[in-house]
């Protein structure tokens, strides 16, 4: 008889050939047994493994489906090889297991729900009134107070940052930001005409000296920043580094566009920049990294000099999130869904980066300890990119500085998220240190 590491050594085997598409359903665990003459503990035990090697998910009441493993796939040209980890240490990813769960009530909860047809038709800018008020309030329990007509609903942070461009921002405009910085916003300035002006940044925060002295040889418009869990350095900008910054922008009459798509994960932190200088301040963030990726719901606060234009430019480019999201979405800032979803996350975080310190323990890691990833300087003589083929090859994928660098001399190093279940974590992280120790320096 087998045991039941080497049946679901084989059924992995057969779901990574493609017997099963991702969203099928497996058989049941009585089938499988009887497929494999085994006892249906032993089956048991098997679908346990498959759910610990994250090829699984099991949904009570309704059997076992193959898990979607689209976007950790390895590029066609690096392999697989017969060591392959399948891993993915390039995106970051909220954590929480009990999504499908809460999405299948919140759908129960609306079917049930009077005057349906109102979540089909075109929702008004920046979304229905009662729904920003929602916002508004889930704001202020977070110390941002925001009339609920400066409160817009979007389609996640990066279709905010869109619209503070479109309405805050013009073609040739100065735009300072770190030396490295979210990616998105890379692209958002390429494609709107921004000049990006670098700023030196440390392991605690941008050098404001050189801000100040930038704002003296340029004319700077505004400063993109993410002062509450940096991405990818994992700094959270300390209160007087905050007064000073917005002292700086108030003397030069610079916009300060807020990142906090992480911020959540960083609680308790300092008061945000919005709350400090809510007249200039446009603050972003959304449910994309703590609760899920594919729930495309962010919420923006403009200053109160900035609502009319916000408004038009969403009735022009009629760009407010669906009917069926947005109900969905408030219905859990409402009810408090996203605070214990952010909780879990906090805590899921904590618990793969202390995976993470023990297998890279002897590295210069940084990284906030309830961080979805940290960064990983690696020495300047030793390629990012033959790393990153290396470890495609290996079945990792990984993001180098490249990705987040806004200065022609980049810095040397790795940004590992570590949202991968937990099960794959120390084997994906093994492959990093082997990867590295694998490239020669030169």
């Amino acid at each position: 008889m087998q045991s039941y590491a080497g049946i679901a050594a084989q059924v992995a085997a057969q779901i990574r050939a493609g017997r099963w598409a991702p969203g099928d359903r497996l058989p049941t665990h009585r089938a499988l047994a009887a497929e494999w003459g085994v006892a249906i503990a032993t089956a048991t035990r098997v679908f346990t493994e498959l759910k610990r090697l994250g090829l699984v998910v099991g949904e009570p009441g309704r059997g076992s489906f193959v898990r979607d493993r689209s976007i950790r796939l390895v590029p066609p040209e690096y392999g697989p090889g017969p060591d392959t980890v399948y891993a993915d240490l390039s995106v970051t990813q909220p954590l929480s297991p009990r999504r499908a769960e809460l999405l299948r009530t919140a759908l129960r909860d609306l079917a049930g729900a009077g005057d349906l047809d109102a979540l089909l038709r075109q929702q008004p800018p920046g979304g229905r009134p009662a729904d920003r008020g929602v916002a508004a309030e889930f704001l202020g329990s977070r110390g941002i107070d925001a009339e609920s007509d400066r409160v817009f609903l979007t389609a996640g942070v990066q279709h905010g940052l869109d619209l503070v461009a479109r309405a805050a921002l013009s073609p040739g405009d100065v735009v300072a930001v770190d030396a490295l910085t979210y990616p998105g916003f890379k692209m958002l300035a390429h494609a709107h005409r921004l000049h990006l002006a670098p700023i030196p940044v440390g392991p605690d925060g941008p050098d404001l000296d050189a801000m100040e002295e930038l704002c003296l040889r340029r004319r700077v418009r505004a400063v993109y920043t993410m002062p509450t869990l940096h991405n990818p350095l994992g700094w959270v900008l300390g209160e007087q580094a905050r007064d000073r910054l917005v002292r700086i922008a108030r003397a030069n009459d610079l916009m300060l566009i807020e990142d906090a798509a992480y911020a959540f994960l960083a609680e308790p932190a300092p008061a945000p920049l919005v709350s400090r200088a809510p007249e200039r301040t446009y603050w972003l963030s959304s449910l994309s990294k703590s609760v899920a990726a594919g729930l495309r719901f962010g919420l923006l606060v403009t200053p109160p000099s900035g609502k009319a234009t916000m408004t038009h430019t969403l009735r022009v480019h009629m760009a407010s999130p669906p009917g069926l999201v947005a109900a969905v979405a408030v219905g859990w800032l409402a009810d408090g869904t996203v605070d214990a979803l952010e909780d879990a996350a906090r805590r899921s975080a904590e618990e793969h980066q202390r995976v993470l310190r023990a297998e890279l323990h002897d590295m210069d890691l940084l990284a906030h300890p309830r961080s979805y990833f940290a960064w990983l300087p690696i020495d300047p003589q030793q390629r990012m990119d033959r790393v990153a083929a290396e470890l495609s090859r290996r079945g990792v994928r990984i993001c180098t500085a490249e990705m987040f660098a806004t200065t022609p001399h980049v810095r040397h190093g790795l940004r590992i998220a570590v949202g991968s279940p937990l099960a794959e974590l120390p084997a994906a992280l093994a492959a990093v240190r082997d990867a590295l120790d694998a490239v020669p320096l030169g």
